[in-house]
């Protein structure tokens, strides 16, 4: 379903409603070249992608409530427990705020868990499982196995630039089918693990695990070209 902090095996982090929210880039809006990247910091492996945000050149910040989404230029959804971020972000009142400002073009990035939530249809939900939804596609859940089965492979992704990235596969999901918009920008072993949808961005594999942060630069440049376009 998901991957989980830091490296295979470790531990999932979640908040609790009430928690104060802490910013890598507190109270500054995002400029043109500096985009406001938020990552959704309800359960998951947020410090990694803050982290590789600020090295591609964002300015990162967690995000877990509405207002605090309202101020950013882009978000990361990131690897997790699919069910629990689901569950999380409708306690928080952040999941139909998401799907408004997925539909509005927001640009959104979904690693493992986060390719989940950001699918329009799920081969095998959980109960009470929801998606924000932003790319035609259908995922199947823990495709590649269990946690004991998580592995590391070089995947070629279309669009970065510089030879394949190490992509970490932990308890990750694969995508079975798209929709005519979607573009395919990877596969592993005949499956499609990375895929894009106008302003949306998934992957099945976590690069925010190995110090390679070409992926999220890639993604910050999708903030980037977003920002330009709506302020022409």
């Amino acid at each position: 379903m998901s991957g989980t902090p830091g490296t295979p095996g470790a531990p999932a982090t979640s908040v609790t409603p009430g928690a104060p929210a802490t910013s890598a880039t507190p109270g500054t809006p995002g400029t043109p070249s500096t985009p406001a990247i938020g990552v959704l910091a309800l359960q998951g492996d947020v410090r990694e992608h803050l982290v590789a945000l600020a090295a591609a050149g964002a300015a990162a910040r967690p995000v877990r409530r509405p207002e605090e989404l309202a101020e950013v230029d882009g978000l990361v959804v990131p690897g997790g427990e699919s069910t629990t971020i689901s569950k999380l972000a409708v306690l928080f009142g952040v999941l139909e705020p998401l799907r408004a400002r997925v539909r509005d073009g927001l640009p959104v990035y979904g690693t493992c868990a986060g390719m989940i939530m950001l699918a329009d249809k799920i081969l095998d939900p959980r109960s009470g499982q929801e998606t924000a939804g932003g790319i035609d596609m259908i995922v199947r859940r823990n495709a590649f196995g269990r946690q004991n089965e998580s592995f590391e492979a070089a995947v070629d992704v279309r669009g970065v630039e510089g030879g394949p990235v190490e992509g970490v596969f932990i308890r990750a999901p694969w995508v079975e089918s798209v929709g005519a918009a979607v573009e395919v920008l990877a596969e592993h072993d005949g499956h499609v693990v990375a895929v894009r949808q106008g302003n949306a961005l998934a992957t099945s594999f976590h690069p925010e695990l190995t110090g390679d942060h070409r992926v999220h630069r890639f993604f910050a440049d999708m903030v980037r070209a977003n920002r330009a376009a709506r302020s022409l």
